[in-house]
């Protein structure tokens, strides 16, 4: 699957994930004034197609692009690589940590308990 992605090519991949299929024209209009130069937008796009991320069809002299893999797969992927590389592959250290270095609230940590007691509750069933 997908390597990692600087900056540039996340915020490029966020603009085509809204989209699902952009032409090149569509994909720079996304981006806030100043928008970046078309050389790097053109770098970006090529990097992810080499990543593996990005793909594309071509119409002519146009290419529209689209993505190899969803936001969440992408951000699933890199998530397990975080537990598995910082946190030696546990979950409960990351949790641990997640709820104790992030500021979070006390209505989000019932929240994140009512999310853990549904999975919970839904796998009981199976």
């Amino acid at each position: 699957m997908a390597n990692h992605m600087t900056k540039g090519e996340e915020e490029l991949m966020n603009h085509l994930w809204s989209l699902e299929k952009s032409f090149f024209k569509e994909l720079k209009d996304q981006y806030k004034d100043p928008k970046p130069a078309t050389t790097t937008i053109n770098t970006l796009l090529k990097r992810l197609i080499d990543k593996g991320i990005v793909n594309y069809r071509l119409f002519g002299n146009s290419r529209e692009y689209y993505p190899l893999i969803s936001k969440e797969q992408y951000y699933s992927k890199h998530l397990r690589s975080l537990i598995k590389n910082s946190f030696n592959n546990s979950i409960e250290q990351f949790a641990s940590f997640f709820t104790r270095e992030v500021e979070i609230s006390d209505s989000d940590l019932k929240k994140l308990r009512d999310i853990v007691d549904t999975q919970l509750k839904g796998r009981s069933n199976d």
